[in-house]
Order: C-alpha cells, then sequence, then structure tokens
C-alpha cells in the first residue's frame, strides 16, 4: 500500500527566478528522484528477465522462505490444499504472474520521473510550476494505486471477486483524488496538509484488505512477514508526510538545512525506503505462492 515526492512549497515561481534559487535544496530533490527512476528502472529489467527465464524468487528471499514453507505446509490441512491447487497448479510451470509487479514498479517509475520533472522545471515560470506541481500530486497517486496490485493479486490468488472489488476500489478512489488534486485552487502550499491527508487516506485505505488477506490466509507465515515488511512501509510513508507538514527541521533553524537535511530531502529518501519495503514484501509474496503452486501440482499428481 505506497507515495512519493511532492511539494513546491520551495521552488521559486515566476520568470523571474534565478539559478542560485532554483538549485538550494531542489537539486537534491530532484537528484533522490532521479536515481530513484534508475534504481527502479533496473528493477524492472530485472523482473523481465527474471519472467523470461522462468526463474524463481530471488536468492535472497529463498533462505527467507524455507523454514516458514516447511512449517506454513506442516499447519496446512489437506482440505485446504485440495481446495486451492486447481488454480495454483494450472500456472504453467509454477511460475506466479508478474504483470501485479510490473504495474507497482512501472508506477514507481512514473511518479519518480515526473517528480524530478517538477523539481527541475516548475522554476521556469509560474505556470510552470502549478502545471509540474499538478502532475506530481497525480503521480504520487498512480504510485499509491501500483502499490496495491500486488498484494491483493497475490494474497486473494484464486479469489477474483475480491481482487476486483478491491484493486476497482482503489483504482476509483485515485481517480477522484487526480481528480481533486489537478484543480488549480488545490496546488496551493497553503493546502499541503490536505494533500497529505488524501495520501495517507489512500493508503489508510489498505487495511481492510489486508485484514482480509490475514484471515483468508491465516496459518502462512510469508503472509504475516510480508504484510509486516507492508506494515513498515507504511510507517514509513507517514512519517515521510508528518516530516513533510511539519517542515522541521528547517523550521527550527532556518537556513541550516536550505542544502541538506530539509523536510522534502528527507520525505524523498522515505519514500524510497518504502517502496523498496514494498517490493520485497512482493517478491516473498510472489515465493510463497510459487512455493504453493509447486506443492499443489505434486499433490495433483499423486491423486
Amino acid at each position: 500500500m505506497a507515495t512519493s515526492s511532492s511539494g513546491g512549497t520551495t521552488a521559486p515561481s515566476g520568470p523571474s527566478a534565478t539559478p542560485s534559487a532554483a538549485s538550494s535544496p531542489g537539486t537534491t530533490r530532484r537528484s533522490t528522484s532521479g536515481r530513484g527512476f534508475f534504481l527502479f528502472l533496473g528493477l524492472a529489467v530485472a523482473n523481465e528477465m527474471e519472467w523470461a527465464a522462468g526463474a524463481p524468487a530471488p536468492a535472497f528471499m529463498t533462505m527467507v522462505m524455507t523454514s516458514a514453507n516447511a512449517s506454513s505446509w506442516a499447519a496446512n490441512n489437506t482440505t485446504s490444499i485440495l481446495a486451492s491447487q486447481s488454480t495454483l497448479a494450472s500456472v504453467a510451470g509454477h511460475a506466479v504472474a508478474r504483470w501485479p509487479r510490473t504495474v507497482f514498479i512501472y508506477g514507481a517509475m512514473t511518479c519518480l520521473s515526473v517528480s524530478a520533472a517538477a523539481h527541475l522545471l516548475a522554476s521556469h515560470s509560474r505556470r510552470f510550476s502549478r502545471l509540474f506541481w499538478q502532475l506530481d500530486y497525480a503521480g504520487i497517486a498512480v504510485m499509491i494505486v501500483s502499490s496495491f496490485f500486488p498484494p491483493v493479486y497475490y494474497t486473494f490468488l484464486g479469489s477474483p471477486v475480491a481482487q476486483l472489488v478491491y484493486l476497482s476500489a482503489i483504482t476509483l478512489l485515485g481517480l477522484l483524488v487526480v481528480a481533486a488534486l489537478l484543480a488549480p485552487a488545490r496546488s496551493s502550499p497553503r493546502l499541503r496538509h490536505i494533500r497529505a491527508g488524501l495520501f495517507v487516506s489512500m493508503g489508510l485505505s489498505g487495511v481492510v484488505p489486508a485484514m482480509h488477506a490475514l484471515w483468508l490466509n491465516w496459518g502462512h507465515p510469508e503472509c504475516y512477514f510480508a504484510l509486516s515488511l507492508e506494515l513498515a512501509m507504511g510507517l514509513v510513508y507517514a512519517t515521510g508526510a508528518g516530516f513533510y507538514v511539519a517542515r522541521v527541521p528547517e523550521r527550527w533553524r532556518p537556513g541550516m538545512f536550505d542544502c541538506v537535511g530539509h523536510s522534502h530531502q528527507i520525505f524523498h529518501v522515505l519514500v524510497l525506503v518504502g517502496a523498496l519495503l514494498h517490493y520485497v514484501a512482493t517478491a516473498i509474496l510472489i515465493g510463497w505462492r510459487e512455493a504453493l503452486a509447486a506443492a499443489a501440482g505434486a499433490a495433483s499428481a499423486l491423486l
């Protein structure tokens, strides 16, 4: 459940913006967004190569899940295995679909690239400033919506109705938030707390599907671990939003944090940390589902 770079409160607006004004903290922010974009571009390439090769989950996740898989299968009864094997075993070669993770990766790349462009070009003029900050806010909503696809798809695999309901709901909510934020009047720096509240509300909408997934997959330690990482991601995002709204530490020592340590920079770093936590949680869910598919295939072969 996921956010990224926002703001525009410190970017100079109007054609009179000077190079020095545009290059203070904004330089670090667009640098963070740009590096984050290339990081997720690398993950996108790795994702496509992994799918093309039909590879299982990354090796670093295999060690984490090995013991958990054993205890999980010991706890499950034969009835629940047979009930889900028809869906799971139908996946060719036990390779679970990667498209939900791809949706998240490209959503993150969209957000980060728009953020970098906004921090770079918003100082061009007042018109550009308003346009690019609106696009920046829309990019945040895109990243949040795309973040829902992997956990909802993988935790409700075999429950298409739940997948459709939850993904449709967050997509509709995201469209409504984008429509609201694209209004010029809502781009004002004075409304930063409202914007942050909208994004946090989108993230909190994931509580219901998370509780449902936990109930549906009770007894699977991998699901617990992945949801714990999602919770950590939410806390990291909320902390970043807190820095963004409160404008600390620069409000305590004006001028001291203009180049390094500005709240907006802290926000950007925490966004990347949260996105990477989400990526790891997704890798755990993929590995878990592939293990279930392999076991279901083996059980089917014995019948």
